[in-house]
């Protein structure tokens, strides 16, 4: 189903308003957002009261003067609503939590096919345009194994790294998010038209950038920031130094997310920037395995298909025994006698059951034969 914020209206149609003002970025709408509380409270205030806001200066005061109606803004809706776009302000409860966290969350999303739930369990596969076949090997081999765990797949629709990516995903019956710099009725690149056809039916396109908008240099950087922003964690495949993907990894540092590269020949110009990733801290990763084991608790419990709610992502690879035994464990200490009659499975096989579930760091045994759930 389409999201509106229909009882929201007016803040809106505001909020569709001051993201269209030309010269304000993410980082001055948060600046402004800050001061004047909501976008209507931005349009509300007086040339002085603008003037007053640090790096806002004549010109954008004279965009934001001269920004598009409200009726403008209300004609964008109407097309949206007529073809099937989705609206998701930020205070939205269908705005996924992860985005909502970073320093600049887009006011609005425009989307095409359906954010869910598990999308809170979702890392960014990210990497080279001119993926070498090790390249794309590696990032077929990763976010496919992801998308079959349960993680929904996170990246750029861009050539290369990213649609492959999306494609491995794809083909295993997972979830993955396409993030445009362009408007999401302007498919950049064309030869991907097909693949987000795909990608809306079993998954979601979303993108800040009006309808419309055509690829412009300056967007893709702003883009990068949401990727990694939906995303526990920014997994870069293959990428040159100085590249997109890097700069993803940046974003992804600046909101706390982990950064994990998969390390390439020393000699290949393709690895350098994940060479350098590594060198300065980045998680090595070399399989799905690695990855979940990478990613930390989750802010709240999250439903994945017909499981039960897991805490923290590598809890996806558990077999069922494993998942009887765990849900017996919560986060309060549990004598083990206790947990010996809750549990369905016959004591020897809950007691096997508990040493792996201790080995995956999943249970801690406390003093006085306690145990409690970790995450």
């Amino acid at each position: 189903m389409v999201k509106h914020d229909r009882h929201e209206e007016p803040l809106l149609l505001d909020r569709i308003r001051l993201q269209q003002v030309r010269g304000v970025g993410p980082r001055l709408m948060q600046l402004l957002l800050e001061h004047f509380g909501t976008a209507s409270g931005v349009f509300s205030a007086d040339r002085r009261r603008l003037l007053a806001v640090p790096r806002i200066g004549s010109s954008i005061a004279d965009a934001i003067d001269t920004a598009m109606s409200r009726s403008d803004a209300a004609q964008i809706v109407a097309r949206c609503r007529e073809t099937g776009i989705g609206l998701i302000a930020r205070d939205s409860p269908s705005y996924l939590p992860l985005l909502a966290e970073i320093p600049d969350p887009p006011e609005v999303l425009y989307t095409r096919g359906q954010l869910e739930t598990v999308d809170q369990v979702s890392v960014a596969v990210v990497g080279s345009r001119r993926c070498t076949s090790y390249g794309r090997r590696m990032a077929e081999r990763l976010a496919g194994g992801l998308a079959r765990a349960g993680v929904t797949v996170v990246s750029g629709l861009a050539r290369g790294i990213d649609g492959v990516a999306h494609r491995a995903a794809l083909e295993v019956g997972g979830r993955t998010i396409a993030v445009l710099a362009t408007g999401v009725d302007r498919m950049y690149p064309p030869e991907h038209v097909d693949l987000a056809i795909e990608i809306e039916r079993y998954g979601a396109i979303v993108s800040e950038a009006p309808l419309g908008q055509g690829p412009l240099p300056g967007l893709f950087p702003q883009r990068n920031r949401i990727i990694s922003g939906l995303s526990l964690a920014v997994l870069v495949v293959e990428a040159a130094r100085r590249s997109g993907a890097q700069h993803t990894a940046r974003h992804a540092m600046e909101q706390g997310r982990d950064v994990l590269a998969v390390p390439g020949p020393v000699d290949s110009l393709a690895s350098q920037g994940c060479l350098d990733l590594l060198r300065d801290g980045a998680t090595l990763i070399t399989s799905v395995e690695d990855v979940l084991e990478a990613l930390g608790p989750l802010m709240h419990p999250v439903q994945v298909g017909t499981q039960t709610p897991i805490h923290v992502p590598r809890e996806l690879v558990l077999d069922d025994r494993e998942r009887q035994v765990l849900a017996c464990i919560g986060p309060d200490p549990r004598h083990l006698d206790d947990l010996l009659r809750r549990s369905p499975l016959d004591p020897s096989t809950t007691l096997a059951v508990l040493t792996g579930l201790e080995l995956r760091r999943l249970v801690e045994r406390l003093p006085g034969s306690y145990l409690v759930r970790i995450g």
